[in-house]
């Protein structure tokens, strides 16, 4: 469902890519997408996310966003995806978390020092709506107008 709101709020020129580990729903989404160029559906771990930026020629991402249950993630492995997170975002991307425990803003410190939450009754289950901005400045090119990235309940449609 977010998915397709957010292609339809970027730019012509931006690119969204969907990681996604389950092949069934991959396959689901990836229909979903048939005509839209802008969008790819990847059958892998999220953590391969440098590789595949590297294998697009993409060299960073304005926005991650996801959804994947950090309070169940090993720590290694919860730390591998924040590394990699880090890495793929261009200086002054946000990463973007929709979760129902806020327990990622302890592991993130270094990652983002500061950080914006918002908690969001109106979702079912509720949820913590959680934006770490890398440091640096966003030059404009991408997807979204830096000018609309403040954290509001935008992030929540």
């Amino acid at each position: 469902m977010h998915s397709r709101a957010l292609a339809q709020r970027m730019r012509p020129n931006a690119q969204l890519l969907l990681f996604e580990l389950d092949p069934h729903f991959s396959r689901d989404l990836a229909r979903q997408f048939t005509g839209d160029p802008r969008v790819r559906v990847i059958n892998a771990n999220a953590a391969t996310i440098r590789s595949e930026l590297t294998q697009r020629g993409i060299a960073y991402c304005d926005y991650i966003i996801s959804g994947i249950p950090f309070s169940i993630l090993e720590i290694e492995k919860k730390r591998n995806l924040l590394r990699q997170t880090h890495d793929a975002l261009a200086p002054g991307g946000a990463f973007i978390i929709y979760q129902v425990t806020n327990e990622l803003r302890q592991h993130a410190t270094d990652f983002a020092p500061e950080s914006e939450s918002e908690y969001f009754l109106q979702n079912i289950p509720p949820m913590f709506i959680t934006v770490f901005r890398k440091a640096g400045e966003l030059n404009g090119n991408g997807a979204i107008d830096p000018a609309e990235s403040r954290f509001s309940s935008n992030y929540a449609r």
